[in-house]
């Protein structure tokens, strides 16, 4: 995939954790209301696999998966962890599998372009993977279990 850089990054960021709040509803009807897990499942591919990891009056924080694996050793990757903004209707990518969290990895506040740049590409990984999880048509119901259809 080639490397997509917008000229305004701060807007452009905000209408993707815009557009991934409303993806991530279309997704999941009943995101608001989950209070543990929840399983997608879709013919012929693998599961998702989303779990509520807190949640306040104002703020919801998720981590959302594939499963590559039928039991207790499931594997979960890509392991993004999304903050809902619920008062705000955004989706902010916090990390994933592959990349600590922004607070990790930039000790310095000074450097902004940087910190938004590593912020820019979570959000947009996370928008194109919802897209493609959109085009599966995966339908989530409540469970712990780990299953994939075939």
């Amino acid at each position: 995939m080639s490397f997509v850089n917008p000229v305004n990054k701060s807007y452009c960021l905000e209408q993707i954790c815009e557009s991934n709040y409303q993806k991530l509803l279309q997704l999941i009807p009943d995101l608001l209301n989950l209070k543990e897990t929840a399983i997608g499942l879709a013919h012929h591919t693998t599961t998702l696999h989303i779990t509520v990891i807190e949640s306040t009056p104002y703020t919801m924080t998720v981590e959302l998966s594939h499963c590559f694996k039928k039991n207790l050793d499931e594997f979960l990757e890509p392991a993004v962890k999304i903050r809902i903004y619920l008062d705000a209707q955004l989706a902010e990518v916090l990390s994933d599998h592959a990349r600590a969290s922004v607070a990790q990895v930039f000790k310095n506040p000074g450097l902004s372009k940087e910190i938004m740049n590593y912020k820019w590409r979570l959000n947009y990984f996370l928008q194109k993977w919802l897209d493609h999880c959109l085009k599966k048509d995966y339908q989530f119901s409540k469970t712990d279990a780990c299953v994939a259809l075939s």
